[in-house]
């Protein structure tokens, strides 16, 4: 699907009236113009467009109120389809699925540094070629391409402004990705884009605030309030993990001393267990670490058990800061979270102002390793069902 497709599907009501079925689906007309305050004649109009555009089909006759069965409404879920970019520090990860998420097809491709902009643009290009469909009846039925990109991103321009691991700066990949594929292109910050993904796809019931932690390579965060990211005033909001936590500490990715980072991302738990632990001058992995603990080492459980108290503290500060309703966290660290989850449990408990406050919900996303790749797709699905 071209981009002036896409654009011209997009409208306040069609949107209103897409996300009603999605939610709620099966539904019926009478049951949309109710339940949105829209007029009968406005829905009908509506959804008569959106079947004849194939994302949406009549399905069952519903229950009886007195007169004909009204017939029911769904999401045509295989009518358009969406690629998703999750552009990492290491490893750059398509997926090309259907609206309902459900993953077509997969490719990755390796990131090495140094790196250019160039060449991160032609291996993210390549990627995203691997999941484009070779059949026309498919391809022409993808309506954009949404990525997930680590770091500062201007989402006006879809420009990744500093991406700190492959220290790289102003990469137009909006209009590289517009330019070879003719597509609609979202760029957004990972932690961002995670975030919309979890409130789109993670089955959290309607919370009003949601802050969502990626704990890697790096560490980031998203915030979507009453169903909408929250960006700050220069695109910089989710940076958590560049908060000075010591002053005089190491020196981060981003040339700052002491970011929250050093001490609880994934290379950050390598080196402390090197440093305390190793004896045998071997380069340790987070998959020796977590499984070392998994086997009982004492030395390996602490290591881990430290860092969800760490994790605990920063994670006590967003919620006196922004007092989300949930707080989702995920990345590869969380992969451990057997013995940190617990840590970060009881440190807020002992560390939040209120009652209600030492109660936040915190949990694990569902998604694993997919959880950034299905917030990419939702970057391209909440353009397209939320109201613009």
């Amino acid at each position: 699907m071209r981009q002036g497709t896409f654009q011209w599907m997009k409208s306040v009501n069609k949107s209103i009236i897409l996300n009603k079925i999605r939610t709620d689906a099966p539904i019926s007309r009478a049951q949309i113009a109710k339940e949105t305050k829209l007029t009968p004649p406005t829905v009908s109009g509506n959804v008569k467009e959106l079947i004849e555009q194939g994302i949406v089909k009549e399905s069952m006759l519903g229950e009886s109120q007195g007169g004909r069965k009204p017939t029911m409404l769904l999401i045509n879920h295989q009518a358009f389809y969406v690629i998703g970019v999750d552009a990492g520090t290491a490893m750059i990860k398509c997926i090309l699925v259907d609206l309902s998420g459900k993953v077509i097809q997969r490719s990755s491709r390796k990131l090495t540094t140094p790196i250019t902009n160039a060449q991160f643009l032609t291996i993210l290009k390549d990627c995203i070629h691997a999941v484009m469909p070779a059949s026309p009846s498919i391809s022409d039925k993808v309506i954009g391409i949404g990525v997930a990109m680590h770091g500062v991103v201007e989402v006006e321009t879809g420009t990744s402004l500093f991406a700190p691991n492959l220290q790289m700066t102003n990469i137009p990949i909006k209009d590289q990705l517009e330019k070879e594929f003719d597509l609609e292109v979202k760029v957004e910050n990972d932690a961002r884009a995670m975030a919309l993904g979890e409130s789109w796809f993670g089955n959290h019931d309607l919370v009003d605030s949601m802050l969502t932690v990626n704990i890697g390579h790096g560490v980031g965060a998203g915030l979507v309030v009453d169903g909408k990211l929250y960006h700050g005033a220069q695109d910089i909001a989710g940076e958590v993990g560049h908060m000075t936590i010591d002053m005089h500490g190491q020196v981060c990715e981003c040339g700052n001393q002491g970011c929250l980072q050093t001490f609880i991302s994934g290379p950050a738990i390598v080196r402390r267990a090197e440093a305390q632990i190793a004896t045998n001058n071997q380069p340790l992995t987070a998959a020796e670490i977590y499984q070392s603990a998994t086997d009982g080492d004492e030395n390996y459980i602490t290591l881990l058990k430290d860092t969800g108290k760490v994790i605990g503290i920063g994670l006590t500060n967003l919620i006196h800061i922004i007092n989300p309703e949930k707080i989702v966290l995920g990345g590869g660290v969380m992969k451990s979270a057997k013995f940190i989850l617990p840590e970060i449990r009881k440190t807020i408990e002992a560390r939040a102002l209120t009652p209600r406050a030492k109660q936040t919900a915190v949990t694990i996303t569902k998604h694993g390793d997919d959880a950034t790749l299905m917030g990419a797709v939702s970057l391209l699905l909440v353009d397209l069902f939320a109201p613009v």
